[in-house]
């Protein structure tokens, strides 16, 4: 089943860590993970992907604050959120698609499949 599945999401405070988990089962050799968010009245922008040669690719926004990992043998695609912001907050989606990830982390057109969400919430 490749429909992703979304947990993690909470309230924190300002500076504090969240970690998001996606199950997800890959069905191609190759492919593409992502995670997405969308804030209120916001368009929805690209937040990390990993394909299935590891390579991660992250948005300027979080970079060096959010790591994002595939565990292949669990099938679980992660989000580990550090320092976060409080524009950080918004709903996360985990996405698949059956090619390997492009070059923009923004580029969500070929994503074959979606989860419904999490919400991640942050206060000062």
């Amino acid at each position: 089943q490749v429909q992703p599945v979304e947990s993690g999401g909470g309230s924190v405070q300002s500076g504090g860590s969240l970690r998001l988990s996606c199950a997800v089962s890959v069905t191609t050799k190759r492919y593409c993970l992502g995670w997405f968010r969308q804030a209120p009245g916001k368009e929805r922008e690209g937040v990390a992907t990993i394909d299935d040669i590891g390579t991660p690719r992250y948005a300027e926004s979080v970079k060096g604050r959010f790591t994002v990992a595939h565990d292949d043998a669990k099938n679980t695609l992660s989000l580990q959120m550090n320092s976060l912001k409080i524009e950080d907050t918004a709903m996360y989606f985990c996405a698949a698609a059956r090619r390997r990830c492009g070059l923009y982390v923004s580029t969500d057109y070929y994503f074959d499949y979606w989860g419904q969400g999490t919400q991640v919430a942050v206060s000062s």
